[in-house]
Order: C-alpha cells, then structure tokens, then sequence
C-alpha cells in the first residue's frame, strides 16, 4: 500500500500547493488561469504532438483498448442521465450535463503522471491511445445529446458540426493531429526544433497539476449533495469496474488493461464544468463533483492501483 501512496499522493500534493497558493492569495486566480493557458495551449499540445511522432501505431491503436475505455464512457453517461431522471427526479437537459460530468474523466491532467509514475513512460502508448479520441467523442456525444432534448434543437448533425467546430481549434487536438501527421507521413523534424518541443513538453504536467489546485478554488461544494454523489460514483467507480469487466472478457494484455482501468478511475475533468456552464444546466453539481471527485480520488485511484 505505502508503494501505491508513493504513486499517488506526489500528484496530488501538487495539486493541493495550487490549491493553497490561491486560496492563500500567494497566486491570484488571474495568475493561475494564465499558467492554464501555457499549459493548455503549448505545453501539453507539445507533450501530446510528442507522443504521437513517437506511437507505434501497429500496436498502439488497438480497438479492444478503445471499445473497453469508451463503452465505459457510454455507459457511465447512460448511467448519469438515469440516475438524475429517476432519482434526482431532475430535466433531462440537467441529466445530459450531469452524465456528461461522469463520463468527461480528467484523463491528461491526472491520468498521464500517474500512470507515468506507476507504470513508467514507456508505458504510455495506451493512455495516448484513448486521449487521442477523448474530447471529441465525449463533447460528441454530449452536445448530440443535449440538442436532441431541447425543443428546436439541431440534434445529430448539429452536434457533429459544433463538435468539428471546436475540436479545430482545440490546441489538445491540434498537438494530436499534428503529431499523427508527422507520425504517418515520417516527416524529418529538426533536432533543435524536437528539442524545444520537448523542453516545454517538460513542463506541461507539473505546471498544469499545480494550476487545476488553483483553478479549483472557485468550484465550490455546493449544489444537490445526492447530485455530487452519483457523479462521482459513476465517474470513479462505475467506469473503472466496467473497463475492468471488459478488459477482461476482451482479453486485453496487461500494458493496455492497465491503461484502460487506470485511465477509467480519473476524477471528473474540468470540461465537465465548461460543459455544463456552455448550456446553462448543473453547473454547481458539475463544479463540485470536479473539485470533490479530485479530492476523493486520492482514495479511490490509490484503490484501484492497488488491485492492478
């Protein structure tokens, strides 16, 4: 258990001094939102681009590894939506926000140093695996979803255009798509240019574990408790158990079933509350069941470690 420990609480303790340092007014929250955007914008599209060139797709794309991850993923939004109708007793707009919270895990933030420091960097041609379809199927589902409900919405060819609208500009998704291209085409880059890229891809994850603590100071727990709970247990719970199930019936081998569990156990991630704030529904639930969901996970991932 103390080696687990070793794994997880590092992450964690990173986010917390950002947590601190606003909370503490030793970093203002614009100063914090500023360190999100070098890493949002350039340090983590760097780390991303990266390990795209470097991906061996012969192995890497596997589609077992992607039908265990993102079955989970429709299955914890099913189980979301259900869960809000029937036992929340809430629309089904505020269902469609809060399955999207449990379905949106923080797979990059928390999942990439973690399963760095449980498993290694050479172990990571899974988790960039599933990262590289992350965004754009959950934001996918999630928006063909919510404009189904809603009277007068553009429904399934709306939520297509709006979803290739924001994934072209999305900087994660440009380090991806870049990174393929170099990958497929075997594009000769320069080796100071790699070695730039690479020395701000150093930064990425430090950088953005310390500024999501800061970014959480202004999610506040508040909101329908029972709303935060079934989050939460869908995100931290249900996915993982069922990527878990479905590994093992697909015969996964171990890099990528570790991948998938691991990946499947992440707190909500932030988009979850851009989500939500986007169309106006759940937004304190969704807030809250990020900032709770991180805290808890100290817990839940160092479980889930501990049974791989």
């Amino acid at each position: 258990m103390l080696s687990v420990l070793a794994v997880t609480v590092p992450v964690f303790l990173i986010i917390g001094a950002g947590y601190l340092a606003v909370w503490r007014k030793v970093f203002t929250q614009g100063q914090v939102d500023g360190l999100m955007v070098f890493t949002q914008r350039f340090a983590i599209p760097c780390l991303l681009f990266l390990a795209m060139t470097r991906l061996d797709l012969s192995q890497g794309f596997d589609g077992r590894l992607l039908v265990t991850y993102y079955s989970g993923s429709l299955v914890c939004f099913a189980a979301g939506i259900l869960g809000t109708l029937f036992w929340l007793k809430r629309g089904a707009e505020d269902a469609v926000a809060i399955g999207f919270a449990a379905m949106f895990a923080n797979t990059v933030l928390l999942g990439i140093p973690i399963a760095e420091r449980a498993y290694g960097a050479d172990s990571l041609a899974p988790n960039f695996t599933i990262i590289a379809f992350h965004a754009a199927f959950c934001y996918f589902v999630g928006i063909s979803a919510m404009e189904a409900v809603r009277a007068g919405g553009s429904g399934l060819l709306g939520g297509m255009k709006t979803v290739a609208r924001k994934m072209s500009t999305n900087s994660l998704m440009i380090g991806v798509a870049l990174g393929l291209l170099v990958n497929l085409t075997g594009l000769p880059l320069p080796a100071p240019f790699l070695e730039a890229v690479a020395l701000i891809a150093g930064a990425a994850l430090p950088a953005a574990l310390f500024g999501l603590g800061g970014v959480l100071v202004q999610y506040k727990p508040e909101g329908d408790a029972r709303g935060i709970v079934l989050c939460c247990g869908v995100a931290l719970i249900l996915h993982p158990a069922w990527a878990w199930g479905m590994g093992t019936l697909l015969g996964l081998g171990q890099g990528p079933f570790r991948a998938a569990v691991l990946t499947a156990a992440m707190a909500p991630g932030v988009n979850s509350y851009l989500f939500a704030a986007m169309h106006g529904r759940a937004v304190r639930i969704s807030a809250s069941s990020v900032l709770i969901g991180t805290a808890v996970s100290v817990a839940s991932v160092s479980g889930w470690l501990l049974l791989l």
